[in-house]
């Protein structure tokens, strides 16, 4: 199948496109490259630089690569950042995921795997989350995906357009060929291991009062190869229906653990200085992936935290300064 990856070019992105040339699939790369990195797409696949939000453009793409199917990926994605510039996230997820989808009817095309968040919950009531929990989100960022979720069904009953919706959990770790590499770096396992090799500043922790055991966030880390997998398999779901899918390991591990797992994984002290909370941020976001693992079966294979920081050490320690 011809799939287009928007967003490809992306930390997720990349390895999602190397995970469906695995699988058989072949892949074009849709990309604005404002955070994403050239160097970071395969050898021998199409790179399209081009915003979702620019509709001309990703008709020709869709026509040009006679695509038969998305996986639509490209989005800014800070929480704390959305909550202070809200306008930047409405207009860049929403404005650019109806045009994509809007694109997509145009040229029939009718499969569409969506990057979702774990986001969509806001503060949960119950932990590990199941899909049928409220969707209340705490954050512009949670808005805009909750809401390309529900234009999907709307699109799905009206137009028959199938989508899988994977809400994502925490995605870290690092393929072979692909790491991790945001300007500026907001995630907590790269900055992490920047700090443990001396490239980085010291580890900030948001937040030490939350009703956790050790005061600090919790969440729950899938192996970036992992969550690429998921897509494949959901994109094969979509053959026959549409669907919604947690993506975690359903195990939740504090800001201090990770800290702590990355000290014993590098063999370096990493420094920590505490701040306060951010908007927008729950205590606990600890996936049920049960559905998926019943229905498509789909399995993690790297659960462990210390197997998640291996892989991006080793990456990290190839690329000191990203690509």
């Amino acid at each position: 199948m011809r799939v287009l990856v928007t967003g490809g070019a992306g930390y997720i992105g990349s390895v999602v496109t190397r995970e469906l040339l695995a699988a058989g699939h072949e892949a074009v790369v849709l990309d604005s490259l404002v955070t994403g990195h050239r160097e970071s797409v395969p050898v021998g696949v199409a790179l399209v630089e081009a915003d979702t939000r620019d509709g001309a453009s990703v008709r020709r793409c869709l026509r040009d690569h006679r695509v038969e199917a998305v996986v639509h990926m490209a989005a800014i994605s800070q929480v704390g950042t959305s909550v202070t510039q809200p306008r930047e996230y409405y207009d860049n997820n929403v404005r650019g995921g109806l045009s994509l989808f809007d694109a997509m009817l145009d040229e029939g095309v009718g499969r569409v795997v969506f990057s979702s968040t774990a986001a969509v919950y806001g503060e949960p009531e119950r932990v590990p989350i199941e899909e049928s929990a409220a969707t209340r989100p705490t954050s512009p960022y949670g808005d805009t995906k909750l809401f390309l979720e529900t234009a999907l069904q709307r699109y799905g009953a009206a137009y028959g357009l199938r989508a899988a919706c994977l809400r994502y959990f925490n995605a870290a770790g690092a393929h072979p060929e692909a790491g991790e590499d945001h300007r500026p770096e907001t995630h907590l396992v790269p900055l992490v291991l920047q700090a443990a090799l001396g490239t980085g500043r010291p580890i900030t922790i948001f937040g030490t009062d939350y009703p956790t055991a050790d005061g600090t966030a919790v969440r729950d880390y899938l192996h970036v190869v992992d969550l690429a997998r998921a897509h494949v398999r959901a994109l094969d779901a979509t053959a026959e229906r549409s669907c919604t899918y947690n993506l975690g390991s359903g195990t939740g591990f504090s800001v201090r653990q990770v800290v702590q797992a990355a000290c014993r994984v590098t063999g370096r002290d990493i420094p920590v200085i505490e701040g306060p909370r951010r908007a927008g941020d729950p205590a606990v976001l600890v996936a049920s992936s049960s559905r998926i693992r019943a229905e498509l079966g789909w399995v993690p294979r790297h659960d462990d935290i210390e197997a998640i920081l291996d892989s991006a050490w080793a990456w990290t320690q190839r690329h000191p300064r990203g690509y």
